[in-house]
This record gives C-alpha cells, sequence and structure tokens, in this order.
C-alpha cells in the first residue's frame, strides 16, 4: 500500500511533533534538574556533593547530541504547530537562563573550594615552619633557647 503525498506529509507532521514533545519533556527535566541544582548551590553545597551531576550530563548529553543532528540537518524538528513551537522556544529561553545562573553558582562554588584548600595548604605550610628544624635557608636553624629550671640547692 503506498501512501499519498498528503498522507505522507500528515505522519511526518504527526511524527515531527512527537519528536518537539518528546524535547520538551526532556527540556523540562533538564530545566528542573538544574534548578534543583541551582537551590543546592545556593545553599552553599561544594559542587562535588551534588547529586544531580550525573543526570544532569546524561540529560544535557542527549540533549546536545539532538542540537548537533538538527545542526548537521541529519534530525529535522520543522514544528508545523504554532503553540508547539512556542512552547519549544519558550521551554528552550527557560533552560538557557537556568544554565546561565548554574554557569554562574558552579563558578561560585569552585571558588569557594579553592579557598577552602588554600586556607588548609597556609595551615599545614605554618605548622610545618613551626616543627621544622630548618630555617629558610635549608641548613639547621639555630638551636632554640629553651629554659630548664634546675635548682641546686643545699
Amino acid at each position: 500500500m503506498t501512501m499519498t503525498v498528503a498522507q505522507a506529509t500528515r505522519t511526518s507532521a504527526v511524527n515531527g511533533d512527537a519528536r518537539i514533545k518528546l524535547l520538551i519533556t526532556l527540556i523540562d527535566t533538564l530545566t528542573a534538574l538544574i534548578a534543583e541544582e541551582n537551590a543546592e548551590l545556593a545553599k552553599g553545597l561544594p559542587a562535588s556533593r551534588l547529586k544531580q551531576v550525573d543526570e544532569k550530563n546524561k540529560l544535557a548529553e542527549i540533549f546536545e547530541r539532538t542540537v548537533a543532528e538538527c545542526a548537521a540537518g541529519t534530525t529535522s524538528l520543522t514544528v508545523r504547530d504554532r503553540i508547539l513551537r512556542e512552547q519549544l522556544l519558550e521551554r528552550i529561553l527557560r533552560l538557557r537562563a537556568e544554565m546561565d545562573e548554574n554557569l554562574v553558582r558552579l563558578r561560585a562554588a569552585i571558588e569557594a573550594s579553592n579557598r577552602r584548600i588554600e586556607a588548609v595548604m597556609q595551615a599545614i605550610r605554618e605548622q610545618i615552619v613551626a616543627v621544622s628544624p630548618y630555617g629558610a635557608s635549608g641548613r639547621v636553624a639555630a638551636a632554640r633557647a629553651v629554659s630548664s629550671g634546675t635548682s641546686r640547692s643545699a
């Protein structure tokens, strides 16, 4: 059975709409995940302790692959339905806003982690200097004066 051009066009449009709806669902899930991560970062949690990282990376990879396929022309996301097209654009803008905030918050978390690491390293350096028998030149430092209270009483 062969399809008419009109039937093929309708089938293509239905398949395209289904792909767009799947993409919108993916974007909504990714946006919610990033918003949750942003909320945790806002509380001051270090980026390394976030539970969303793996899932976010997996979803972002799927999204990036879809965008790359569209850019390469191997996948078409032609949307005939105006409302569906507007929903997709609105979701993309919301995702972009969450991603922009995420970038700012991740940079702040990384800077905070770097400050904590530097403070620990400074404390270690100070401890080493306090107990080291060597001076800044690498030579044995002059013996420190130690008072010993011995008294000779008869």
